[in-house]
């Protein structure tokens, strides 16, 4: 049977009154009319001097102590070298922000307590009160990711980005029984992108001697779980997220001995043959030996395609390949003040090469 309950039972307070002003209250701020003096002197501007070894406030003038237990707030070096300068360590290293809630302070019991064990006992129980596990295999993934992305020769902040990664992966439990190094691996190749530094999945594979297929399961699942597409990796960051035969143009020409601006020829082929289509489906790895290799041969800088090959990784069939797409519609990709101004001759471009 339904119930007809009173109005003010099922909505006590359907329309709140406003809460009346509150009284304007003035901002905090220091009486300027007061002046510091010395109370035996009454010198209107004192010198007052802080001895730090007694703790002590003294008028410089006439010697009084106006306060002690002064709080000394300089730096806490303190040093017990026997070495001439000082020691500029501290009480230890600086707080990781990415082990917050991870005790970082590690203690070392000594053995010597004179026969009496108590070092012993101290040893058992600094033992047992050591970090769990999985806090252990988390600081030898840092360890591990710092010390290929040193390899590697990547910047700390890639460094930064792929531990972060890895730690959300551990804590969300991602990658459950995924191999340690391809999850690593992952995450580096992750962070490579995100900190607008591609590498390719090759490089990334033949720094953590992890498998191509192994690498790109683990890829594929963060980047489900993250929404690190490509388009929602633009929005955040501004740009394509993708490696892109451009980017990598800046190292395969710096490994070459390359002058800059074979550079800019080979990035100017490649727009154009982006807009025109030629090449579409190869690899950005392809592309971008493809262009160095017609750039060169363009510009007449000697360079052999095994040069070329071995620095980016792909075999030499594949550069004569892109060579041959290009050599085809080399009338679109070459532009006429280049002809003009003597910086190129279509000359130069081998026939037998494009057969």
């Amino acid at each position: 049977m339904a119930v007809n309950y009173p109005f003010s039972i099922m909505y006590p307070k359907p329309f709140p009154l406003a809460s009346p002003p509150k009284p304007q209250q003035t901002a905090f701020a220091p009486d300027l009319s007061v002046r510091l003096i010395c109370l035996d002197c009454r010198d209107p501007n004192p010198t007052i001097i802080e001895e730090f070894g007694a703790g002590d406030l003294v008028c410089a003038g006439c010697g009084l102590v106006l306060g002690d237990r002064v709080v000394d707030t300089r730096s806490e070096w303190r040093t017990f070298a026997n070495d001439e300068g000082d020691d500029p360590s501290r009480v230890g290293a600086a707080s990781d922000p990415l082990m917050e809630g991870m005790e970082q302070l590690d203690t070392i019991i000594g053995f010597k307590d004179g026969g009496t064990g108590i070092a012993r006992e101290l040893q058992r129980a600094a033992t047992r009160s050591q970090n769990s596990r999985s806090e252990r295999n988390l600081l030898s993934a840092f360890r591990d990711i710092s010390s290929w992305c040193d390899q590697f020769s990547l910047p700390k902040t890639i460094s930064d980005i792929a531990k972060q990664l890895y730690k959300r992966a551990d804590e969300e439990k991602l990658l459950r029984g995924k191999p340690l190094d391809a999850v690593i691996a992952a995450c580096i190749f992750i962070a490579c992108r995100q900190a607008h530094v591609p590498r390719t999945f090759r490089e990334i594979c033949n720094l953590t001697h992890v498998s191509k297929k192994v690498l790109g399961q683990c890829y594929k699942a963060l980047e489900q779980a993250f929404n690190l597409t490509p388009g929602s990796s633009a929005a955040r960051a501004g740009a394509t997220g993708v490696a892109g035969p451009e980017d990598l143009l800046v190292r395969y020409c710096n490994h070459l001995d390359l002058p800059p601006h074979v550079q800019a020829i080979c990035k100017d082929i490649i727009v154009a043959a982006r807009e025109h289509g030629i090449a579409d489906g190869r690899s950005p790895v392809s592309i971008a030996g493809g262009a160095i290799y017609f750039a060169c041969l363009l510009l007449g800088v000697p360079k052999a395609v095994k040069d070329i090959s071995m620095v980016a990784g792909v075999s030499e069939g594949t550069i004569k390949l892109v060579y041959r797409l290009y050599y085809a519609d080399r009338q679109k990709l070459v532009k006429d003040e280049w002809i003009k101004e003597g910086k190129v001759n279509m000359d130069r471009l081998p026939v037998e090469t494009a057969k």
